[in-house]
């Protein structure tokens, strides 16, 4: 068996840092980096890129609402057109740091806010797919188990990749539980890994109440953000290695060659 291990890098900017990449990047397989929008700015783009290529991890982009103050993780109401522009701009800024460096983009997961709204809403999600395959129609598409962008994805013809979350808590919809309520977020490292392997075994969402949500799953998150990410991240590749799953890349999860 196998699984991809992601995680949301790159959220650093300017002189403030966010996250501790040096100690996460080698204990997952493929990173989603910020562009700039609701975190991250050229020079953390490209430090990004090359601890990526140092580490052998997959690269892809991180697009979000222009957002710094809010880390992108408020609601924005926009006109679709106007958010495929706005994924399709972000993609292409990490692209063109990347390709100077000899490394390449192989995938797309959108963050914070748009994610959750792009979740339910197919409007939304389709314009997030038309984004993607503007900017590349070989770019994978990491999407929500049981979402919107899934199917969007599918419809506008992109490779996708189904994603759960190793550090929150789903309720009986088979949403991420917002992050106003206390337990949405894991920080016991035992219990991430544990809620990893469940899923993986039982090929479900298994929401805080115990509900199983059949669905396929490709890959699992880590928010790079959160103090407790290398410690969730190191317990997960413990636990995921002593019942023989691989971790790899998530060009090679969902079938693609793995590039750069």
């Amino acid at each position: 068996m196998k699984i991809c291990l992601n995680a949301d890098m790159g959220e650093s900017y300017g002189r403030f840092r966010i996250g501790d990449d040096d100690a996460l990047m080698p204990l997952v397989s493929s990173a989603n980096i910020a562009c700039g929008m609701h975190a991250g700015d050229p020079s953390v783009m490209v430090r990004s890129i090359e601890l990526a290529r140092l580490h052998g991890t997959s690269i892809g982009a991180h697009p979000g609402f222009n957002d710094i103050w809010g880390f992108g993780r408020r609601r924005i109401a926009m006109d679709p057109r106007d958010i495929e522009y706005l994924v399709t701009y972000q993609i292409g800024a990490l692209m063109a740091l990347a390709g100077d460096r000899g490394a390449y983009v192989g995938h797309v997961k959108p963050h914070g806010a748009l994610n959750n709204m792009a979740h339910s809403d197919g409007d939304i999600a389709r314009a997030v797919a038309r984004g993607i395959r503007a900017a590349g129609r070989d770019l994978i598409f990491l999407a929500n188990c049981r979402s919107e962008m899934t199917r969007a994805g599918e419809e506008e013809g992109l490779c996708v990749a189904h994603e759960a979350y190793v550090d929150r808590e789903y309720d009986d919809s088979g949403k991420m539980l917002s992050r106003t309520e206390a337990n949405a977020v894991i920080r016991d490292p035992e219990k991430a890994a544990a809620q990893v392997l469940g899923m993986i075994t039982e090929q479900a969402l298994i929401t805080s109440n115990g509900k199983r949500i059949p669905t396929r799953i490709d890959t699992f998150c880590i928010h790079g953000d959160e103090p407790t990410a290398v410690a969730l991240a190191k317990r997960t590749n413990e636990t995921l290695s002593a019942n023989g799953i691989r971790v790899v890349p998530i060009p090679e999860m969902v079938g693609e060659a793995v590039v750069g």
